[in-house]
């Protein structure tokens, strides 16, 4: 049995998101669905603790088009200093956790990464730290690469069968809209991730934040730390 698991190539991803990719067989990055025009979305930013708060950190998107575009289409804006700006926030935030200069040492270039395109950005950046937490790199796949058709469930279907698989491996919060009968009429088994957040020591802070970017985890528990907090 083969589990598959689909997802939007996300900014610095929380831990349910690493969670996934420990799990599953086959990781798909859904970079060919439409782009929100309007709004933040988690393709552009993630919550951190600024000042001992959940805030937004968020990067610069280039909205200046019209129609519509598909994530892989997208661009990060080539003059905003966001990048600057979301490291000075971790040097801000960040400077006197555990384990700031592991994580700084790893998620730097990343957030430097000169490249524009959000769907390869963000993809760069999840693969190198799940790369470092122990996950293999050859389990990760584009859903541009299968061509694959359908909406909604059908889409999540074809997906999950070019790539081989009999699961698909849902997110707990995916119960609203997946409809079990589809996936057993194409004979694909649906299985739900059921993550149960761990909880941790976040420095300086009494009460714990769940939902925060992976980069909180690392911070306060460094790379090995993070990986046994998964439970992987």
């Amino acid at each position: 049995m083969i589990s598959v698991a689909i997802h939007q190539p996300n900014f610095f991803p929380w831990l349910g998101y690493f969670n996934k990719l420990f799990l599953c067989d086959v990781f798909i990055f859904l970079d060919d669905v439409q782009f929100s025009k309007t709004g933040g979305t988690w393709s552009n930013r993630v919550k951190l603790l600024v000042s001992g708060e959940s805030r937004w950190v968020t990067a610069a998107i280039d909205r200046n088009y019209s129609g519509e575009r598909i994530i892989r289409e997208m661009r990060f804006l080539t003059k905003s200093p966001w990048r600057q700006k979301f490291i000075k926030t971790l040097e801000a935030n960040y400077r006197r956790h555990p384990y700031y200069i592991e994580t700084m040492d790893l998620v730097q270039p990343l957030i430097l990464n000169p490249e524009s395109n959000i769907a390869v950005y963000n993809m760069h950046a999840v693969v190198t730290i799940a790369e470092n937490m122990g996950v293999n790199k050859n389990k990760f796949y584009y859903s541009s690469e299968y061509k694959a058709k359908g909406n909604s469930n059908e889409l999540l279907c074809d997906l999950t069968l070019k790539a081989g698989g009999d699961i698909y491996l849902s997110g707990d919060g995916a119960g609203g809209y997946q409809q079990e009968s589809t996936f057993e009429n194409h004979n694909i088994q649906l299985e739900q991730q059921n993550f149960q957040h761990p909880k941790y020591i976040q420095h300086g802070r009494e009460g714990f934040v769940p939902g925060l970017s992976v980069i909180d985890a690392l911070m306060n528990l460094g790379v090995s730390g993070t990986r046994q907090a998964l439970k992987c």
